[in-house]
């Protein structure tokens, strides 16, 4: 499941954001800037620089603060398979480390480390089991942003891995981490050689996607929730195609910047997701960094001119109506075992969504204590106490204290993006908010705060495209998190940086009906929207593998378009290129048809495989769309297959009929790993 630190930003202001950055070290042609908190001087590799990129790059040398690793357990384990596993620490931090080194028959003299700033030191089952098919050993460090602890794990991984494999050649390591992951993996890339000799970002941010991607997502919520349903039905296959026709003036406008800020339009599809209604902390939780980087700015959205909150237009009226500034009494207080409070229930609740507003406590003289960190239901009048609350302000809630329930800063936030358009080149989506003249049209706030964050996640990396390792890069069309247009404008850094030596340094591969959503489990109603695409990180961290170690080189990258910030891929496999095999699904001349109850529905459905992606192993089938898929026959060993299926439904109602293709690389059709798919949809409408 997506967390809310979904880029791996903590829910607090984190240290670096307090510190002066002090690091200007030149890496080849570009300034890398880094906190000085993640070290800058370095250490011990002693190995060669990687293959690919630039040679100019100054090797790197592990953070001091992480010279001196320390071997806590060696434990020989037989699940998930059979391997040995090395857990650490670096002295003097709390920084952890776990190596799972597979038998010596069974290891090919490489290792796959997976980073993310919040992640744990213990590796997921899947990645030891992958990692030892794939002939790797497995890293996992507890980082906590940045790179320098998963460099000094990686250092150090090669010299326990030297002493278990008995060896004294090269040991290859390849980085890879998605979201929050993609910002260390990227900065790593960059900004070290000898460490790692290739990776694999996937489902990459932009250095403009904190907070902007959730602020764009907050405009969608508030305006649009209500149209949530009519939206995604008309972006459907056999749907209208039109998702404005049931818009009023104000949701017109909305949409269509969301839009072109880069929702991708099918990502409707999963609604919920988009505006946060499965969870609208995710859309909340990185608000604290506008208010500690720009505390003037709700003021300034409520008075001045140029902010939705003064605009004359419809929209501008959609956020006046919908403030909330409701100061109410505490009428009972519900506290736990050591008396500390837990729930409160007030005497009244505003009638107007209160989703991400502030709570501040006052005494019941009007006495300021402080802000509350909580959530309230206004359905049942009741709040409930978060963790990280002041002593002070737990100390004053009472029964007759007050609480003050405002909505200005959320409400101000919807549109914070139009008034940080990046000062960096490139970035097209914000041109929507440019004057004829190249002007911005709205005024812009003194600092653009994106930056300063993504620095800080990526440990100092300036996403220059200055690659110092072989890089395979995975995007997804349908994610609303990491919109798909940041790998495009990635992939024109590393072109400019690059020149000739791109084509033998970088890939990009984007991947239809594949989201954000790594860890949320892959249900049977969620395989009829989306592949499991993790599978397909597999394959990158093979193919780069082999791309290092043997120059075999991976299938070309996914031919696609921009515009208007939304991703498309052509239609044909031989042209769309990539790895992921193309499905078309058609039910009489398109993709809707109505019939009745017990006729025959036929659908024919064409599967093409690109040049190199490997056979074909899979065709599974659902007529209802409900994830119970069955088999399909096909023609093994074609790269293009042709299917028809009949189907007579005996119900009315509305069904997606969903077909699915699965091709692996060396045509296992009973492995686990590296199976990449794709879908084909089509509406049934029964009556």
């Amino acid at each position: 499941m997506l967390r809310p630190d979904s880029f791996g930003i903590p829910n607090r202001a984190p240290a670096w954001s307090r510190r002066h950055f002090v690091r200007n070290t030149a890496v080849g042609s570009a300034a890398v800037v880094g906190a000085s908190a993640l070290g800058t001087q370095a250490a011990s590799a002693g190995a060669p620089a990687a293959s690919s990129g630039s040679s100019s790059a100054t090797a790197y040398e592990i953070d001091p603060a992480y010279a001196n690793p320390v071997i806590d357990t060696t434990d020989d384990l037989t699940s998930p398979v059979p391997h040995r596993r090395v857990t650490g620490h670096f002295e003097g931090t709390d920084k952890k480390f776990t190596f799972c080194f597979p038998p010596k028959r069974q290891w090919r003299g490489r290792f796959f480390h997976k980073v993310y700033p919040s992640i744990s030191e213990t590796p997921s089952d899947t990645a030891v089991a992958f990692g030892a098919d794939s002939g790797a050993y497995t890293v996992q460090c507890a980082s906590g942003g940045g790179f320098a602890a998963d460099a000094a794990a990686a250092v150090f991984s090669r010299k326990v891995a030297a002493d278990y494999y008995g060896t004294t050649r090269r040991i290859h390591g390849y980085i890879y981490g998605g979201s929050g992951g993609s910002y260390q993996t990227m900065g790593a890339l960059e900004n070290t050689t000898g460490v790692w000799d290739g990776g694999v970002p996937f489902i990459v941010g932009a250095p403009t996607a904190i907070p902007n991607n959730f602020h764009v997502r907050m405009m969608a919520y508030y305006v649009l929730r209500a149209k949530a349903d009519r939206i995604a039905d008309a972006l459907r296959p056999g749907g209208s195609g039109d998702p404005y026709a049931a818009l009023d003036a104000a949701e017109r406008v909305a949409l269509e910047e969301v839009t072109r800020m880069g929702v991708p339009a099918r990502a409707w599809d999963d609604s919920g997701h988009v505006m946060g209604l499965d969870n609208r902390v995710i859309l909340t939780n990185f608000n604290y960094m506008a208010k500690m980087f720009d505390p003037t700015y709700a003021d300034d959205f409520w008075s001045a001119s140029g902010y939705l909150g003064t605009e004359k237009s419809a929209l501008g009226e959609r956020f006046r109506e919908g403030l909330v500034d409701d100061t109410v009494a505490i009428t009972k207080v519900v506290l736990d075992s050591d008396k500390a409070p837990t729930n409160l229930t007030l005497a009244t609740a505003p009638s107007k969504d209160v989703t991400g507003a502030d709570l501040t406590l006052y005494a019941a003289d009007g006495t300021k204590i402080g802000a509350l960190q909580g959530s309230l239901d206004a359905d049942t009048r009741t709040v409930t106490v978060a963790s990280g609350n002041d002593s002070t302000v737990l100390a004053g809630i009472a029964e007759g204290a007050r609480l003050r329930i405002d909505n200005r800063w959320f409400l101000a936030l919807c549109s914070y993006y139009r008034h940080q358009i990046p000062s960096r080149a490139g970035f097209h989506v914000w041109d929507q908010f440019l004057n004829a003249d190249g002007k911005p049209r709205y005024p812009q706030r003194s600092v653009e705060i994106a930056p300063l964050i993504s620095k800080g996640a990526a440990g100092g990396g300036g996403w220059t495209g200055l690659l110092n390792a072989k890089t395979i890069v995975v995007a997804n069309l349908m994610d609303s998190d990491a919109f798909p247009w940041h790998a495009d404008w990635y992939d024109q850094q590393v072109r400019t940086q690059l020149g000739d030596a791109y084509d033998d340094t970088f890939r990009l591969w984007y991947n239809d009906y594949a989201d954000h959503q790594e860890d949320t489990p892959m249900t049977p109603a969620r395989q009829t929207h989306f592949i499991d695409f993790p599978l397909i990180v597999q394959q990158a961290l093979r193919d780069v593998s082999a791309w290092v170690e043997r120059d075999t080189k991976p299938p070309r990258s996914t031919n696609y378009t921009v515009s208007d910030g939304q991703v498309s891929v052509p239609a044909r496999a031989s042209v769309r290129h990539g790895v992921q095999p193309v499905v078309h699904l058609s039910v009489g001349d398109g993709d809707r048809v109505e019939v009745s109850t017990g006729q025959r529905v036929v659908f024919r459905a064409t599967v093409q495989v690109p040049r190199g992606a490997g056979e074909l192993v899979s065709v599974e089938w659902d007529a209802r769309g409900t994830g119970a898929f069955v088999p399909v026959p096909f023609h093994a060993g074609r790269d293009d297959v042709e299917l028809h299926r009949t189907h007579a439904y005996s119900e009315p109602g509305t069904y997606f009929a969903v077909l699915r293709a699965t091709v692996q690389r060396e045509g296992d059709a009973k492995t686990p790993f590296a199976r990449v798919q794709n879908l084909g949809r089509v509406r049934v409408v029964v009556h």
